[in-house]
């Protein structure tokens, strides 16, 4: 990666906690803190910050679950959390036959299509006090159920839905075998971005929860052709994005999935694959467009998903802070080996010190 390690060699290099201690290690709570807003006032689950993405707005009576079509064998393992990665055109199907048997408002239950496997399932809020296991974290392993007050009706709507979902991916050929409900919350109350930092934006993400925390914080959402959450993103497409939209915007957020999701398949190759498209695709470019110009850049994820786990840690990760105007000249190395030092700083920090006047 010869762009990123040329940016390294001038950049602040360090350790940001994405993921504070007693907050799940997961995509909602590392991009709050890398957008600047502190996860510990303001998380109040994944869910509803995928309901804004998708349009749909909860009542101050119920709450958003997470609805994953996912593929377990018959002895409850699960066997694939993505269901085989399933086309949207086939989920929209499954989930639209799980509305009409299962939702469509009987007892407050209703199902909103997304984005291939992640779906929308809303329930009244005396269901929202569970404990439940994100799919992602049982990969190859025994189901372990919802526990807690509501985990008897989280749990028999799991199970009715197994003959709904089966019955309607043998129909669109998909290996979904049921739903899997987690991640639940109720909306949370977000002050605007350009409120908090003086300063408008946009981004790009295929990700429902990226865009979702856009909406709720009135940051522009711009629709990329060609970006997706796959190893087939379109990493040249969001770059140009980006450049386009800095001509009148002085902040774009850029976010690729394709690194966490090779990360829960512990595919090796797919994630070094994916780093290298993102130095030769989006940082090289990027840099070279700006030149001349006075920028800005922060780099870091918004959470770790080693190969070996096949699932998100709350470790601390390396962050890059780069200033055209007063590069630091550290010659350091961007790496979890090459920021070991450092000692953490909290990641929502970061974006005040990106956008200071």
């Amino acid at each position: 990666m010869p762009h990123l390690a040329d940016l390294a060699a001038r950049a602040e290099l360090g350790r940001a906690a994405v993921i504070p201690d007693g907050l799940p290690p997961g995509s909602d709570v590392g991009n709050l803190a890398i957008l600047g807003y502190d996860p510990a006032r303001y998380h109040t689950g994944r869910a509803p910050i995928e309901a804004a993405a998708m349009g749909v707005e909860l009542a101050p009576d119920e709450v958003a679950y997470r609805c994953n079509l996912v593929t377990m064998d018959d002895h409850d393992t699960m066997v694939d959390f993505a269901a085989g990665h399933v086309a949207s055109e086939q989920s929209h199907a499954i989930v639209a036959a799980l509305d009409d048997e299962l939702g469509g408002g009987r007892d407050g239950v209703r199902f909103f299509p997304g984005v291939e496997y992640r779906h929308l399932c809303v329930l009244p809020r005396e269901y929202a006090d569970a404990d439940c296991v994100p799919p992602h974290d049982l990969t190859g392993q025994r189901a372990v159920l919802p526990t807690g007050p509501a985990s008897p009706f989280l749990v028999r709507l799991m199970d009715a839905s197994r003959p709904v979902v089966r019955a309607a991916a043998t129909e669109v050929g998909s290996i979904a075998t049921q739903i899997w409900l987690w991640g639940q919350g109720m909306r949370p109350q977000l002050p605007r971005f350009d409120d908090q930092f003086g300063v408008g934006g946009r981004l790009s993400s295929a990700v429902d929860l990226v865009r979702g925390l856009g909406v709720l914080m009135g940051i522009d959402v711009v629709d990329v052709p060609g970006a997706t959450a796959g190893f087939d993103n379109d990493y040249a497409a969001q770059r140009d994005a980006a450049i386009e939209s800095l001509r009148d915007r002085d902040f774009f957020m850029l976010h690729v999935e394709a690194t966490d999701e090779a990360g829960h398949q512990g595919a090796i190759d797919e994630k070094v694959g994916a780093l290298e498209r993102w130095d030769a695709d989006i940082i090289g470019p990027l840099v070279r467009a700006l030149d001349g110009e006075r920028y800005r850049v922060l780099l870091l994820p918004d959470h770790a998903t080693p190969c070996a786990l096949r699932t998100h840690t709350a470790d601390p990760v390396p962050y890059l802070l780069f200033d055209s105007e007063s590069p630091v000249g550290s010659g350091g190395e961007y790496t979890e080996r090459g920021v070991a030092a450092c000692a953490p700083v909290a990641a929502h920090h970061l974006m005040g010190r990106l956008l200071r006047a």
